[in-house]
């Protein structure tokens, strides 16, 4: 039997997917069937088929390894561009995803701002965001950053960045910082200036300035857009029904429409 190469594909993708059995029955039954020799006393045919076999089932699992490394890219990084660069266009009613090249220039790739501090917020802590909304020049190159300064005792609440890993560089002060992993163990240290924290993709984070003065940090991620999401915000600021607030925090009915109140004038979901 002759196996095409869009029957070899196919069996390829029915078994990555894993809606058959393991691969390697499948393609032993397609690949064996009416191929063994008519006559027994041909024993040489008999081991250059059984050579071409072993050969095919070693590509197979080559594509295979490269289609799973293909897969597990796409889906825990950015893409990877397909040209030198993409200005993001910001000022059209119509997505036009990157700027005409012809009209580029080096002020396309030039961010200022970080040399000042931003508005401190009730927590104590100032932002300054550098990803794609601000700074048009990052699309398609996969990094991010924003600096951080901190009254003394401000904090960044937990929070999570559900797109990136974020590289945390005291350039000023003490900090409180750690990281909650998905089994509930918490991993904390007091940095100082100098000092480098990593905090895995996805997890629970947070920053405390434990100093005497105010303190800053640079966060540098792997995306383009990290995308930043607390507890506060996404659950009492949200329209989450309060029956399952009650249920699940176990306070009262009267509370829970209090911090709901709360939320909602603070506009927490950004909606008006």
């Amino acid at each position: 039997m002759v196996l095409y190469h869009h029957q070899l594909v196919y069996l390829l993708l029915r078994c990555i997917l894993g809606t058959v059995a393991p691969c390697e029955l499948i393609l032993f039954k397609e690949l064996s069937a009416d191929q063994s020799p008519r006559n027994p006393a041909l024993h040489l045919i008999q081991e250059k088929e059984k050579e071409k076999k072993q050969n095919r089932m070693t590509m197979v699992l080559m594509v295979r390894i490269l289609f799973a490394g293909l897969f597990v890219g796409l889906v825990f990084s950015d893409p990877s561009p397909v040209q030198d660069y993409c200005v993001a266009v910001t000022d059209s009613e119509t997505y036009i995803p990157c700027k005409n090249s012809s009209l580029v220039t080096i002020e396309d790739f030039m961010f200022y701002g970080l040399n000042a501090t931003a508005e401190f917020n009730d927590a104590g802590q100032a932002i300054v965001s550098v990803n794609v909304n601000t700074f048009p020049g990052l699309r398609t190159q996969g990094v991010s950053l924003a600096r951080a300064d901190y009254k003394a005792g401000g904090v960044a609440v937990p929070h999570v960045h559900p797109r990136a890993t974020e590289v945390v560089w005291v350039l000023e002060g003490t900090f409180l910082s750690g990281f909650i992993d998905s089994e509930d163990r918490v991993f904390s240290k007091v940095i100082q200036k100098g000092d480098v924290i990593l905090i895995p993709r996805g997890l629970v984070h947070f920053h405390k300035n434990v100093g005497d003065v105010q303190g800053t940090i640079l966060g540098f991620y792997n995306s383009e857009n990290a995308g930043r999401s607390t507890f506060r915000d996404t659950i009492f600021g949200c329209e989450v029904k309060e029956e399952v607030l009650e249920k699940d925090l176990g306070l009262s009915a009267e509370d829970i429409s209090k911090v709901l109140i709360t939320g909602r004038k603070l506009n927490l979901c950004g909606k008006g």
